[in-house]
């Protein structure tokens, strides 16, 4: 038995992890799936994505402009009631070094599951910029200037058929239409422009302490596998080095394969 907490990508909450939770607990491991600030259970929303203002949608500051990193990561960090096997998705990743770069000794293992490992270029953003993230699906999907509204915003309500299939197709190809929709209806509009900006300082010494195993999703067509290699790579050449598995699976993977994924983590 493991302590094991599931922390959920950029616009998704506990309620996506729910069957790899319940494929980790029949295996007899302690799990918390978390909503981080902001997400799930805690959202908050922009004024005009609920009265379906769409114009309004494009500027309105985000209520989750100011939260920090180091916020979030600090939420993390008070779940871990005892040493734990953290499990990043996505965006996920990007929490979980940084709070294995605060408390390593909190830490018994990372695991990534097609998620940002940013090291050699400090943040998420700089490796999306990167040649290798620019075959990702999913740019139409943006609202406004995230700048400007302090957040990635996205429109996951919207009635758009094309935004949907978009949608469908960059987030959860694996899924089929009923699946997709179900999810599409838990995720929230915001991701705090902190979690794609602001770097995570891993160091060799504390971050890289913990061992760690990556997950990659060889047709992910949100998270380019070249782009996840690239990751992988600066990563070891900070700290050797990953375990890794290869599942020929979309971004998805948590929902569309968990019980694979669930005996590849126990």
């Amino acid at each position: 038995m493991s302590d094991v907490v599931l922390i959920h990508g950029a616009w998704h909450g506990a309620g996506h992890l729910t069957a790899l939770a319940a494929a980790l607990t029949a295996r007899g491991h302690r799990v918390q799936a978390l909503d981080l600030p902001g997400h799930g259970t805690r959202a908050r929303f922009p004024v005009s994505y609920l009265t379906r203002d769409t114009d309004t949608l494009r500027t309105e500051r985000s209520p989750l402009a100011d939260l920090t990193l180091d916020e979030v990561a600090a939420d993390v960090i008070a779940a871990l009631h005892r040493p734990s096997v953290l499990v990043a998705h996505s965006m996920g990743g990007t929490i979980a070094t940084r709070v294995a770069e605060l408390v390593p000794e909190l830490v018994t293992r990372l695991v990534y599951v097609a998620a940002f490992v940013p090291t050699r270029l400090g943040t998420a953003g700089a490796y999306l910029a990167l040649p290798e993230g620019r075959t990702a699906l999913g740019g139409g999907l943006y609202l406004g200037d995230p700048a400007a509204i302090g957040a990635v915003r996205i429109d996951p309500r919207s009635t758009d058929l094309s935004y949907q299939d978009e949608l469908h197709a960059a987030y959860f190809s694996d899924v089929d239409s009923a699946g997709f929709a179900a999810l599409a209806a838990l995720l929230t509009p915001d991701q705090p422009l902190s979690f794609v900006g602001t770097p995570t300082g891993a160091t060799a010494q504390r971050w890289g302490s913990v061992p760690r195993t990556y997950v990659r999703t060889t047709a992910d067509r949100a998270l380019p596998v070249a782009l996840q290699d690239v990751m992988i790579r600066d990563a070891d050449a900070l700290a050797p080095a990953f375990d890794q598995v290869t599942l020929d699976a979309g971004h998805a993977v948590f929902a569309a394969h968990a019980d694979t994924l669930a005996r590849l983590v126990h």
